[in-house]
């Protein structure tokens, strides 16, 4: 059993809980706070959880040569990195009305920190947990000093190897049990023959006692819903108002329809994952009652006949007999009555069994 951790006031993790599901909005905003408002509404009522964010300070996360690197992309917001990376960066005090906004809309409001100082204020702005995104995943100073703020956190996976997911483990636990290990490819889109649902698997048998879950790039929502099915319990995909809008991640993210999809579907799956006990349910009692099976007479059997199998046959009875699964049970057991054939064989009708069958 995973371990269940409270992953958001009132919202725990792990074990029989729901999913917890985030519509990551990253930086899809265009860099227009009103399309960010827009945005975290979307996620609500499209029955998200959360709705996260990337939050960078650019000058701790770029050196100053990446900053300055020509960015010719068609998704460009700038003539360099840096002009494009400051046009889609919202500031403290405007990251301080999201977190209020997300409040009035009622769904938790958290980001990723991209680097040292950005987890800083993310901690100052009393977010519920800190998600790490792959690209720090191997930033083993950075997981230290984030675990030691001691918020829950959830941890991707993508461009990692399982040598350097156990080492993630081992250093984030050193100092934090709540944090949840989320599988990831870093492609987008991203290609079924990448996605390696498998790993999910792997990674609640290496580490059992922390909750797995499934952060998605690719088109659709069918490898996410199998993604729960495998016991994700953490869910993250990129959402956007417009898959046409400029910018990289647009392609891979969810439209409000398919995130919808996405959120119901989970839940569906979820109802239907249901108990690992197997048994007859009350559901199936009309038809049990209507087509189950039971045993009847194959001939004529005479008061006081020691039964044998050939006597005995299994049809759709009225009324029910013994069932059909305890048929080997009536063999060189006394019959107390005259039985018909093709009459049902009740338990009374059966010295030894009908006594047990009232026990």
């Amino acid at each position: 059993m995973s371990l269940k951790f409270e992953l958001c006031p009132g919202r725990m993790i792990g074990g029989s809980h729901p999913c917890f599901i985030i519509a990551e909005i990253g930086q899809n905003h265009q860099g227009d706070i009103e399309i960010a408002k827009q945005m975290i509404k979307m996620a609500k009522d499209c029955g998200a959880d959360c709705a996260k964010f990337q939050k960078s300070e650019l000058e701790h996360k770029f050196n100053k040569k990446a900053m300055e690197r020509k960015y010719d992309s068609k998704h460009s917001w700038g003539k360099t990195y840096g002009e494009h990376k400051r046009h889609l960066e919202f500031s403290h005090d405007q990251y301080k009305e999201l977190q209020r906004y997300a409040e009035e809309v009622g769904i938790y409001f958290t980001a990723s920190g991209m680097d040292e100082m950005a987890v800083e204020f993310l901690h100052e702005l009393n977010v519920p947990f800190f998600k790490v995104g792959s690209g720090d995943t191997n930033n083993f100073p950075y997981l230290e000093k984030t675990a030691k703020k001691g918020r829950p956190m959830i941890v991707s996976s993508g461009m990692q190897s399982m040598e350097t997911m156990r080492q993630v483990y081992k250093t984030v636990k050193k100092y934090n049990p709540n944090f949840a290990i989320l599988q990831c490819t870093s492609a987008y889109p991203l290609e079924a023959e990448d996605v390696n649902l498998r790993v999910i698997t792997e990674y609640q048998k290496e580490f059992p006692d922390i909750p797995i879950g499934y952060s998605g790039h690719e088109s659709g929502v069918y490898i996410s819903i199998a993604a729960v099915a495998l016991g994700a319990k953490v869910l993250e995909r990129h959402v956007t108002l417009d898959k046409t809008w400029k910018g990289s991640d647009h392609e891979a993210s969810l439209e409000p329809a398919e995130l919808k999809e996405l959120v119901r579907s989970v839940r569906l799956v979820e109802r239907a994952m249901g108990s690992s006990l197997k048994q007859m349910l009350p559901c199936e009692k009309p038809c049990h009652d209507k087509l189950g099976k039971s045993v009847v007479a194959n001939a004529s059997i005479p008061k006081g006949t020691i039964l044998t199998l050939d006597m005995l046959t299994v049809k759709v009875a009225e009324p029910m007999g013994v069932r059909a699964e305890d048929i080997y049970e009536l063999i060189g057991k006394k019959v107390t009555e005259d039985v018909e054939e093709d009459q049902s064989v009740t338990p009374e009708l059966v010295d030894e069994y009908g006594k047990k069958a009232k026990c």
